[in-house]
């Protein structure tokens, strides 16, 4: 996909924070854990000095900087989701992605030395994000993206 494409294309979905509901309690990251077979996040909550809780998550970017800078093709965007996805066995580990990311939401796995990346638990039984359907306190919510991006 060129840069024209990419700006046409929709996502079907987007994940939605609500910081004011966010209490803080690393739900979200315990369910992306869990779905994941037990290996890091692919999202974080930090919180501020005055203790507003901000969970980072990956935001499927409307022009994705972590493809433009991956030297090797592992990022790509899928074509029918919209999703920025990340194939493991093409990363050469060079971390471009990382350095690229305007929101800091990439980073190493600490296990493998590969990216972790949301994937919108595309591989999921329930076919849901599971940050969204475990967050207790509804701060994470998955949205219907209108045409027109």
């Amino acid at each position: 996909m060129n840069r024209d494409d990419i700006k046409k294309r929709q996502i079907s979905n987007r994940v939605k924070i609500d910081r004011d509901k966010c209490i803080g309690c690393l739900g979200c990251m315990a369910a992306c854990i869990v779905s994941h077979d037990g290996h890091s996040p692919r999202n974080r909550v930090v919180s501020s000095s005055s203790k507003a809780n901000s969970p980072i998550f990956c935001q499927h970017c409307d022009l994705p900087e972590c493809t433009y800078t991956c030297m090797c093709g592992a990022m790509s965007i899928d074509k029918d989701t919209g999703y920025v996805l990340y194939d493991v066995e093409q990363c050469g580990s060079c971390y471009m992605c990382i350095m690229g990311c305007p929101y800091g939401v990439l980073r190493m796995n600490k296990f493998d030395g590969k990216i972790s990346k949301c994937d919108m638990c595309i591989s999921h039984t329930d076919e849901t994000p599971q940050c969204v359907a475990r967050c207790p306190m509804n701060a994470i919510t998955l949205e219907k993206e209108e045409a027109g991006l």
